[in-house]
């Protein structure tokens, strides 16, 4: 069963043609496809400039998804009218589809590199293939590409070292195409390893605290939709019972819902390319998922995180969690001990995101790189070493060392240890210190050897406005508001779209950056004797630093 949260404006822009694009430009992407269309897929070696991903998203034909969607939503299962907006969806989403295949024939052209976009185009095929407008030639062509599309999958899975989301994209497009061929070999065989796939991978993909193992929570969302999606086809056809795997992805459910705010916002935490498992606005039902957690911070020890909310006022998410998924850990961002606020639905302090992966490399080393996170960056070095755009070696350990606040002020101290590689190595310890439900310190201390520059930095969401005073600082957002000051005679500078180094910029989707401030302290000294104690009030009241000081020394 599908469920839609797409408005009639969005729709009638798909009806009207508009393809999902990642912000892309549709004119470059039809010079790439047409550059290689009659190439093996095998060969083609994109230019470094271009973006794959941009350019394989409209392939998804996720727009035919939603089309698809809302027919099945909106059938009465009266006969409509030959004009009828959900009739001509249908002949539209038909021939979009039809059109698609007969402009790129099996493995040749960009869209056949990755088994992960032909699993993801199978469901497609297969809800097509169910419509009522389709006459006999049609549906054997939309067989054939199913059977082709499975075929190339079964013999390309992301296997071994590559285990992840596209996994389970593929194993996703063998489940569907081996129930409809399941009555074949080889399509009997598609629908076993799809499955045999799928649960091998969920406590691997689905850590026990239903976190991410990637560490991503697009990812993740993308990740439990495609379960979800699974366990629809697979019950609903009585081909095997998947009750074992919910308490799981419920787990899932109940771990992305502990990160949204007041507004369904979820920080940009991790890696995301804004892929959706069926299409934007569309998704499988989801069991369970709207539950109220009432607790005064949630700890994930397994994923690495620290949740402190109050209900329909603040959410605070505090990372003490590894890099990623050994050994490439790819979709990971080098964010140990940082921290993102939302306050009233509003997003104040702003993990930045991802804006690209492909062509534009120095962006990309930026936004997953430490100084893009609100966290220490010590002599300019990410935490990691980044060794191509989804490659990180020397990977962090970080621990969480004590959490208590059962009353409502929680206290997390928790270490990591990214520059221990450092010639001179050096420990950062940090803690987040709830004194009540509107002022909280954030503390950080180091240990080990030598000088170092140490920067803390703190991103703030591009729509808030910076109010600037001589001591602290004014954050404002809609309704919300707070006001931050770094205590100990330090002071926060402020920066705001560089690009020599890039600085202060944030992507609020895939493809898009702008510009956004920075508060940011910079220090250079012996690594025991360097510290900042941040003070965050969480109203717009000017702060008595005196007073913050007292309390910031007595705790």
């Amino acid at each position: 069963m599908l469920e839609m949260n797409v408005d009639e404006t969005q729709l009638q822009a798909i009806m009207n043609g508009k393809r999902f694009t990642l912000n892309a430009d549709e004119a470059a992407i039809h010079s790439f496809e047409n550059m290689w269309k009659d190439s093996f897929s095998c060969d083609i070696k994109p230019d470094e400039s271009a973006d794959i991903r941009a350019a394989w998203e409209p392939a998804r034909l996720q727009n035919v998804a939603a089309l698809l969607a809302m027919t099945a939503k909106g059938n009465s299962g009266d006969e409509a009218p030959v004009n009828h907006p959900h009739e001509t969806a249908k002949l539209m989403a038909k021939n979009t589809v039809l059109g698609w295949l007969n402009a790129n024939p099996f493995l040749f052209g960009p869209h056949y590199m990755s088994a992960m976009e032909c699993g993801l185009r199978i469901p497609v095929f297969f809800y097509c293939l169910k419509g009522d407008k389709i006459d006999g030639a049609q549906r054997l062509r939309l067989l054939t590409a199913i059977y082709e599309h499975a075929w190339w999958v079964s013999h390309r899975s992301s296997l071994y070292s590559s285990l992840g989301n596209h996994t389970i994209a593929e194993a996703v497009g063998l489940v569907f195409a081996g129930s409809i061929f399941k009555s074949t070999k080889e399509g009997k065989a598609w629908l076993d390893r799809g499955y045999g796939l799928l649960k091998q991978e969920l406590t691997h993909q689905i850590l026990d605290d239903g976190g991410p193992a990637e560490q991503s929570l697009s990812y993740h969302r993308f990740v439990l939709d495609l379960y979800w999606l699974a366990v629809d086809l697979l019950e609903k056809n009585d081909l095997a019972d998947c009750s074992a795997w919910k308490p799981r992805l419920i787990e899932g459910e109940k771990f992305l819902k502990a990160f949204t705010d007041a507004l369904g916002n979820l920080p940009s935490i991790g890696d995301s390319d804004d892929g959706n498992a069926i299409a934007s606005g569309v998704h499988p039902k989801r069991e369970n998922d709207d539950f109220v957690e009432s607790r005064p911070y949630i700890n994930f020890p397994e994923s690495g995180y620290t949740v402190i909310r109050a209900v329909n006022w603040f959410v605070l998410t505090f990372d003490h969690g590894p890099l990623g998924m050994a050994p490439l850990y790819n979709h990971g961002h080098a964010d140990a001990l940082s921290v993102n606020l939302s306050l009233a639905g509003e997003q104040i302090l702003v993990d930045p995101g991802t804006y690209r992966y492909n062509g534009v490399p120095e962006w990309r080393r930026y936004f997953k790189g430490t100084r893009a996170h609100n966290t220490v960056t010590i002599d300019g070095e990410d935490q990691a070493i980044q060794k191509t755009g989804f490659i990180w070696s020397h990977p962090y350990n970080a621990n969480l060392i004590r959490i208590s606040g059962d009353s409502g002020t929680p206290h997390i101290e928790a270490t990591h240890d990214g520059y221990t590689r450092l010639p001179e190595p050096v420990t950062h310890r940090r803690v987040v210190d709830f004194c009540s439900d509107s002022l909280l310190f954030i503390k950080d201390s180091f240990s080990g050897k030598g000088m170092h520059t140490f920067e803390l930095n703190f991103h703030i969401h591009p729509d808030a406005t910076l109010i600037w005073n001589d001591t602290y600082s004014v954050i404002k957002k809609g309704e919300a508001a707070l006001s931050i000051v770094l205590l100990g005679g330090k002071r926060f500078c402020t920066a705001c779209g560089q690009t020599t180094p890039p600085f202060g910029w944030y992507s609020p989707e895939y493809g898009v950056k702008v510009q956004s401030s920075v508060l940011s302290c910079k220090v250079y000294g012996a690594s025991e004797q360097v510290s900042f104690v941040t003070a965050v009030s969480l109203d717009q009241s000017a702060p008595d630093i005196n007073e913050l000081e007292k309390i910031a020394c007595r705790r």
